[in-house]
Formats: C-alpha cells, sequence, structure tokens
C-alpha cells in the first residue's frame, strides 16, 4: 500500500468513521462535539508561526507536559499548539495550561491531505513534535512539503507494532524518510525504526521521558493528610489504576479473597476511560460498601472501594495507596504507565500484558520493584503479601525509586535534539 492508496481507502472509510463517533458519543457526549475541528473546519483561533505539539489522549498529553512547559520557557517568544484525539485529553491539556495563555489547543483533523493541508496552513508551525507512536503519513507528508520539520518524541515501538507497520512498507517508509528525528527511547527500539526506513542519522536514544516525572512536594503530605482524615492510616490500601473493560471484575474478585485475611483492606480503583466510570461503580456497589471520589462523600471505616472517578488526580490517588496494581495487563491492552506509582515509591504490581511498556517494565522487574501476576488469584496473593512483608513492599518501592532516578535525563536529551530544527 503507498500513500495514494491510503489515502483513497481513508475517504471511503469516512462513513465508518462518522459511525464511531456517533457510537462514541452515546456513552460520551463530548465525541459528539467539535466535529468540524477533526476536519479542520471551525477551528478555534491560532496565532500561526510556533510549536506543534500533538498527543494523541491522556497518557500522552500527560507524558508530553514537561517538555511543552520547557518548551515554554526556551522560546518564551512562540505560541505552543496542542492537539489531541480524544475528549478526555482535551480536557486535560485544558486543564494542565489553562493559565498558559500561549498554549493554544485543538482537535488533530483526520489524516487527509486536504485537512491536514488546512489546519498547517492555519498554524504555520515551525516545528512538529508527535509524541511516541502517533504517526500519520499524510499530515507528515504535508509538513515535509511546507519544509516543516517533524520530530517523534519519547518515541517507542513494539516488536508487535513494527510488524504491522514493516507489513505497509509502501507506506510507512517514505513517512519515515520524512521525518527530522526520531528520538528512540531504547536502542532496540532504535533500531526497529531504522530497519523501518527511517534515516539513521535522524534516530536517537534519548531515553523515555517518563522517568524525568517531577513529584510535588505537598502531595505525600496531602495524602497523608486525607488518610488521617478518613481514619486510614493504619488500614491497608491498595490502588488498580487505568483498569480496562474485563479487568475490573478480576480486581475485585482479587479485593474479596484479600478482604477474607485483610478484613479492613480499602481499595482505590480507577478505571482507564470515564465513560465507565458509572458502569465500574454499579459493579462495585454490587459487593462492596463504595465511595465515589467524585461525590466528595467521606470514606469512613465501612467503605472497602473508592472509585476514582476524577480527571488529573491518578498521581494524587496513587499516593494515597500502599501497593499499586497497574491496569491495562491483566486483559490484553499492553498496560500503563509503571513510572507514575515508582516515582512515589510504590511497590508495583502488573498483569501478564506489558508490551506497550516492555522495555520500562523489564528494568523495573530485573530490579525487584515490579511482580508480575497472572489472574485475580496471583493478584490477592500479591497485594497480601505486601501487606504482611512491610519491608519487602520499602525495598521494591525503593528500587522503583532507584531505577527512576538512575535513569533521568531524558526530557534535556530530546529538548537538545529539538533545539536543532528550530529555525
Amino acid at each position: 500500500m503507498n500513500r495514494t492508496l491510503y489515502t483513497l481507502l481513508f475517504h471511503l472509510g469516512l462513513p465508518l468513521v462518522a459511525l464511531r463517533l456517533f457510537l462514541r458519543a452515546r456513552k460520551a457526549p463530548a465525541y459528539g462535539q467539535r466535529i468540524g475541528e477533526r476536519f479542520a473546519f471551525g477551528l478555534p483561533s491560532l496565532k500561526p508561526g510556533g510549536i506543534w505539539v500533538h498527543a494523541v489522549s491522556v497518557g500522552e498529553s500527560i507524558a508530553a507536559a514537561p517538555m511543552i512547559r520547557a518548551l515554554l520557557e526556551r522560546y518564551p517568544q512562540l505560541p505552543i499548539t496542542v492537539t489531541c484525539m480524544t475528549p478526555t485529553g482535551s480536557e486535560r491539556i485544558r486543564a494542565m495550561f489553562a493559565n498558559e495563555p500561549r498554549i493554544q489547543h485543538c482537535y488533530l483533523p483526520y489524516d487527509l491531505p486536504w485537512a491536514a493541508g488546512r489546519f498547517l496552513d492555519r498554524v504555520q508551525p515551525k516545528l512538529a513534535i508527535i509524541m511516541e507512536t502517533e504517526l500519520w503519513p499524510n499530515h507528515i507528508h504535508q509538513c515535509a512539503k511546507r519544509g516543516i520539520p517533524v520530530a517523534l518524541a519519547n518515541a517507542r515501538l513494539s516488536a508487535r507494532s513494527a510488524r504491522g507497520y514493516a507489513r505497509f512498507a509502501g507506506l510507512t517508509r517514505p513517512m519515515l524518510e520524512e521525518m527530522s528525528l526520531i528520538a528512540a527511547q531504547t536502542e532496540t527500539e532504535a533500531e526497529r525504526f531504522r530497519q523501518l526506513g527511517a534515516r539513521p542519522q535522524c534516530v536517537e536514544v534519548t531515553g523515555s521521558i517518563k522517568f524525568d516525572l517531577k513529584v510535588d512536594e505537598h502531595l505525600l503530605p496531602r495524602a497523608r493528610e486525607l488518610r488521617g482524615q478518613w481514619g486510614a492510616s493504619q488500614r491497608p490500601v491498595w490502588i488498580a489504576a487505568s483498569t480496562h473493560d474485563g479487568e475490573d471484575a478480576l480486581i475485585l474478585a482479587a479485593h474479596r479473597q484479600l478482604l477474607e485475611i485483610h478484613g479492613d483492606a480499602l481499595l482505590i480503583l480507577v478505571p482507564r476511560h470515564p465513560e465507565r466510570f458509572d458502569a465500574v461503580h454499579a459493579l462495585c456497589s454490587e459487593q462492596f460498601a463504595t465511595v465515589r471520589r467524585s461525590s466528595g462523600a467521606a470514606v469512613d471505616g465501612q467503605t472497602r472501594v473508592l472509585l476514582g472517578d476524577t480527571m488529573g488526580e491518578l498521581l494524587f490517588l496513587y499516593a494515597l495507596a500502599d501497593i499499586a496494581f497497574v491496569g491495562g495487563s491483566l486483559v490484553p491492552t499492553g498496560g500503563h504507565n509503571p513510572l507514575e506509582p515508582a516515582a512515589l515509591a510504590l511497590p508495583v504490581i502488573m498483569g501478564p500484558h506489558v508490551f506497550n511498556f516492555l522495555e520500562i517494565s523489564a528494568m523495573l522487574r530485573e530490579a525487584g520493584a515490579l511482580q508480575e501476576v497472572d489472574d485475580a488469584e496471583g493478584l490477592a496473593g500479591a497485594v497480601r503479601r505486601l501487606i504482611e512483608l512491610p519491608k519487602d513492599a520499602r525495598k521494591m518501592g525503593d528500587a522503583g525509586l532507584a531505577v527512576m532516578r538512575a535513569n533521568q535525563g531524558a526530557l534535556q536529551r530530546l529538548l537538545d535534539g529539538l533545539a536543532r530544527l528550530i529555525r
């Protein structure tokens, strides 16, 4: 497949795109709003001539935030346009940069040549930065036509994704050849990009900027204070964060097993997607005394589950816990970022499906900071062991924090690479 055929198929598939938006809007009404932006119509007022950063959704937006703040400081004369593809990503971007007038935001238009062209003619960026692996052939080609350098920041590419790209070499090779910088997280991923057609001189290993996560000094004291208000300073508290459909039932089964031994244990359950909050709350309430974080109701001695149904609080919810399970890993989603709990010196547990964070999870596992489990029973056993062996829990947490500190510096290396591209 080449780009011409890809573009034709994309146009033919637009009715399916519209149907998908309609179906998603039934669960999350925000998907039915700002449709014009997805085709580069009705864009908000955007000052041209700055830097364009694309972060597909919430996770990438949070990962991009330190880089964006550093760019604001380095280039005080330039506006920064931040795009995403999801309503939750849009909400997070607006919340993170609500007090920064130089941040502009809209949805990224679909990867159609005319939509990409309209968007770029409006924004006229000096540099385009794409987070992780969100590669769009027409957007990248339209940048190349206009002489706009494109950088892939914090780039990751699993073996499975690399095989998928390789099947469409006629499309992916020219796209990668047009990129000016691929800042890969590991040498393994860098080599995958080279083999797929990226120019070797444009591929650098900078590490993962997720290691450069900085924890607000007031976060842990606030968490300790809240646990004291709950009367839960001595209760075992564990968190299951960024969970997906099919995973919540397994976590609740593990919690039920845990309560047979530790009857006062409290679970903080945080679904990944807001449209699932109500369904997960119903699932929890059928089995346990449950409090929704968004309700503002107090957690008391009878509460067995706190549902984390707010946005932008994940790090704080981690700080409330003693033990962390990172979701998307008991189901074949690929797992989410284990470095967030590691940065708080929490022992980390994940399921077997960690291909989104293969190298990072391996580093944590080899350091003794992460334990892998296969099912609900294994999860219950792992949490129980860490409750009953607090020295082991502290040792795991300290090991994770050491891994974080040993691998910091990626953000500076990335910024140095981007500086060479800004004219």
